[in-house]
């Protein structure tokens, strides 16, 4: 084990010690562990050398090529929290793992839906919703959802890309060159794919029903203008600890 956290530190792991033991901890034998820590020290990001992601609490299944679900959005998932009911209907919209849904129905007793346009994603969360009840589709968005769902859905949470396409290239190393840029990449000022989202919220929405989704700090202000023009109450909440911004929209029916 010395040697796995020597190799880890020298390739500029700052948490050696932790990640060699939960590489020892995945690994079924040594040449799978030898393996691990080549691709670890290669750069691979530890979720997909592993194939988990700690989050809320949950082992979260991560298949290369698929979003690795950040510390930072726990936030949203406790926001959501405040506001899900037992009953409620969720719906984890451009879901990649589905960490968002799993996270809430570990704490809710709810009838979980989640969709991804990416054919690895939905394989992922499929694994991961499996234990709730889940039920997962492949499309584009809202294209992807059972028509008996419009105007029902108590909390739409989505995750979209919010990278600006400029400011890709100034990412960590592991989330540029390993994650799929189009799980970063929201357009000309990252909210491209929120747009797209928020325009069609309300007719899936049921009648005080909530919105969740993360944003910068910079772009909180645009994100609340795009929901209250869709007809959305919204407001902005903050995490300082986690360095997490979340705008949260309200179908109040006038």
């Amino acid at each position: 084990m010395t040697t796995v956290v020597e190799r880890l530190r020298a390739s500029g792991s700052v948490f050696a010690e932790d990640e060699a033991a939960l590489i020892a901890e995945s690994a079924r034998d040594e040449a799978e562990l030898a393996s691990m820590v080549d691709q670890r020290v290669a750069g691979l990001p530890l979720e997909y050398v592993v194939g988990w992601a700690s989050f809320c609490g949950l082992r979260i299944a991560v298949d290369n090529g698929v979003f690795i679900p950040r510390r930072r959005t726990e936030f949203l998932v406790a926001e959501a929290l405040r506001v899900t009911a037992a009953g409620a209907v969720v719906v984890d919209l451009a879901c990649g793992t589905g960490a968002l849904g799993a996270a809430v129905a570990a704490q809710r007793e709810v009838s979980l839906y989640a969709a991804d346009i990416e054919p690895a994603a939905v394989e992922c969360a499929r694994r991961n919703l499996l234990p709730f009840g889940g039920t997962v589709y492949q499309g584009d968005l809202y294209a992807a959802l059972p028509e008996r769902l419009r105007g029902r859905v108590d909390v739409l949470l989505s995750n979209v890309p919010y990278v600006p396409t400029d400011e890709i290239r100034l990412l960590p190393a592991e989330a540029r060159l390993y994650e799929p840029h189009v799980t970063l990449d929201g357009g000309s000022d990252g909210l491209a794919v929120f747009r797209r989202v928020a325009s069609e919220a309300t007719d899936w929405l049921a009648p005080g029903g909530h919105f969740f989704v993360e944003t910068s700090e910079r772009q909180a202000p645009v994100a609340l203008d795009v929901m209250v023009g869709h007809g959305l109450d919204a407001e902005i909440v903050e995490d300082d600890d986690l360095g997490a911004t979340v705008v949260h929209g309200t179908y109040t029916r006038r």
